[in-house]
């Protein structure tokens, strides 16, 4: 890193991979430690936070006694590299330091990582899910301490057989305790997270489902509580989900009509599979699906794996990373998912070639919500002058966040006399349209609008 390099870093700022220390210290050694649990990172001690050169005084001994220190201080011990640059005579320290293959590291106790420009600690929650990785594992991998064979249902086993025989070039002649030994889902007398999920005999607390017909967000028409294998859960919630959709025939040239429903149903089916293989089973939340009449709200417990951001997912830029590995193996050896990583656009095709807007996907309370959407067709004036002032309080809703990109739902709703529904109505058909964004948590992020 030369002269030139720090002096461009120095007027660019801090980023996710940059820090600027004016001097070294403990806060030093937290952000060593951020950019090891994250993607590695580089702090420069010298320059102000503003970007202003000032350089520090250096000893025979200095950045020895900063690297012990460093090493000291954090657990398992970092060393990272070292160099001093001379700036208009003026001393800067560059530490730079790889994301560490063993994580997390903690720094005097704490567990920190590295989101945009500043330090986060992290949840016992992500300390625990990062361990896991770090590793090469999951916790569906893990001896379930509460369940034992007894609670498993070798029917459900065989019933897997047969669906993985239909793919399989070579067909699976084992019986059903041999190919739980064979998957790893049994280890002796003892079975795994995974596997109970997978094969529970009776009803699951840990793997619920509450699926609801809303005709408005407080107003349930119907509803149900699905607590099953992983397996029958698939069947069970798109059986629900049709319940409720509307289904028309087509009449093309062919002699048979051709049948369409509200929505595709492989990009529905796609949906489920994908909340059930990636939840996060640690989380206490339940998935929750709501059927409403112009789209439907799909919320898994668990945002997306570190580092995989929105905009990657929907582009397919991005390398599949798998929160529960034995499920998925088994989901695939099935035939039940084709290949790891393409579901998201399967489902983005599928709508498309549906004519539907593209659904929205978004992290939200520690979870992951996509909403697919319904188009109708509006014949009546009436109508034609409800979706008129529709179109006129949404331009307004953007004039406001240009604004001002961080009101609230709340200030939006007081400032154009709306309700908070209404608002929350706008807010999702804008993002859906592609015309608004949100940038950041909803409590610390902002609206971008496009």
């Amino acid at each position: 890193m030369n002269e030139q390099i720090i002096r461009e870093i120095a007027n660019t700022g801090e980023s996710e991979t940059v820090e600027l220390k004016a001097a070294f210290d403990q806060a030093t050694i937290e952000t060593l430690a951020a950019f090891a649990n994250t993607r590695g990172g580089t702090v420069l001690v010298g320059i102000t936070n503003a970007g202003k050169i000032n350089g520090v005084q250096l000893g025979k001994e200095t950045i020895q006694q900063w690297l012990n220190q460093i090493k000291a201080n954090t657990f398992p011990a970092l060393i990272p590299d070292a160099v001093t640059v001379t700036i208009d005579h003026k001393d800067v320290v560059i530490f730079t330091i790889e994301e560490f293959p063993v994580k997390p590291v903690s720094c005097r106790g704490k567990y920190l990582k590295r989101t945009q420009n500043a330090n986060h600690q992290m949840t016992i929650h992500e300390i625990s899910n990062m361990h896991l990785r770090s590793y090469q594992t999951s916790w569906d991998y893990y001896n379930d301490p509460q369940h034992e064979i007894e609670d498993i249902s070798l029917e459900k086993v065989s019933k897997f057989i047969a669906l993985s025989n239909r793919i399989r070039p070579y067909p699976i002649l084992d019986d059903p305790m041999t190919v739980l030994k064979k998957f790893e889902l049994t280890r002796g007398a003892v079975i795994t997270n995974g596997c109970y999920l997978l094969f529970a005999a009776e009803d699951s607390m840990m793997s619920t489902i509450e699926v609801g017909r809303f005709s408005h967000d407080t107003v349930i028409q119907d509803s149900t509580t699905i607590r099953s294998d992983l397996f029958s859960e698939v069947d069970m919630t798109l059986s629900f989900i049709r319940k409720h959709l509307n289904r028309s025939y087509v009449i093309t040239g062919d002699k048979q009509r051709e049948e369409r429903w509200d929505y595709p149903l492989e990009a529905l089916r796609e949906i489920v599979v994908n909340m059930i293989v990636h939840r996060d089973y640690m989380d206490s939340s339940d998935s929750v699906i709501k059927i409403f009449d112009d789209r439907i709200e799909f919320f898994n417990p668990g945002p997306l794996m570190e580092g995989l951001s929105i905009e990657q997912l929907v582009q397919g830029n991005y390398i599949s990373a798998i929160r529960n590995k034995q499920i998925a193996t088994l989901f695939k050896e099935a035939g039940i998912i084709e290949k790891y990583g393409s579901g998201i656009k399967r489902i983005l095709e599928s709508v498309r070639s549906y004519g539907l807007h593209d659904p929205l996907f978004e992290e939200i309370q520690k979870g992951f919500r996509v909403m697919v959407f319904k188009t109708t067709q509006k014949t009546t004036q009436k109508t034609t002058q409800k979706t008129t002032q529709k179109t006129s309080t949404k331009n307004k809703i953007l004039e406001a966040l240009r604004k001002n990109p961080k009101l609230t739902r709340d200030e939006l709703a007081l400032l154009l006399v709306k309700s908070q529904n209404t608002i929350k109505e706008h807010l999702i058909r804008l993002k859906a349209e592609g015309r608004l964004e949100r940038i950041g948590s909803d409590r610390d992020g902002y609206w971008k609008t496009n």
